[in-house]
């Protein structure tokens, strides 16, 4: 015999279904949770690898605010001499939150820059992380010569063809990167 279909039942049954469900979510947290935090140490060490001249000892992450938004950076050292920092920013892209690490020697100059994460356009301004040519103008980038903006906004960097609002981000996040380096050194 078929139950009788009332409000009451039909609440119960939802309800039924929504526990099984956030517990199976729940379950599905509790046994991916690990492995992506070790997914995300590694990208970061990666990352920070790539920004850095080779060699030298890197520090524990220590807290700065870059663009206004609380973030990291690491210091290489060998022995007392500062080989370069890294500086973890965070701008909003065209698509949400892109997160670079950047690089920046002791005198101000960007050694290099790397893309942690972003959520940019499949084939436009996801070319921030494999477009050669865009990136690599960041690589041994002074500032203190050059400005640090794209060409249509007077600044010395090529945009990405078609994903200009991407292009002014990560500038804008190595900018913000370069001015907590200057906090960081007490300029």
């Amino acid at each position: 015999m078929a139950a009788k279909s009332n409000l009451t039942n039909m609440a119960l049954c939802l309800t039924a279904v929504c526990l099984v469900c956030s517990a199976l979510l729940g379950g599905m947290y509790v046994l991916t949770a690990e492995p992506i935090a070790k997914a995300n140490a590694e990208i970061l060490k990666t990352s920070i690898g790539a920004v850095l001249p080779e060699g030298g000892e890197l520090s524990e992450a220590k807290p700065i605010e870059v663009g206004g938004q609380p973030s990291e950076y690491y210091v290489s050292t060998s022995g007392e001499e500062v080989k370069a920092y890294a500086v973890k920013s965070t701008v909003v892209g065209f698509g949400g939150p892109l997160t670079l690490m950047v690089g920046i020697t002791p005198d101000g100059t960007v050694y290099n820059t790397s893309v942690l994460s972003h959520t940019e356009t499949p084939g436009l301004g996801a070319k921030c992380d494999t477009d050669e040519h865009f990136y690599s103008q960041f690589k041994g980038f002074d500032p203190s010569a050059k400005i640090l903006s794209v060409k249509k906004d007077g600044g010395d960097i090529d945009a990405i063809t078609a994903s200009t609002i991407t292009s002014r981000a990560y500038t804008l996040a190595v900018k913000n990167a370069v001015e907590a380096f200057k906090t960081i050194k007490g300029e």
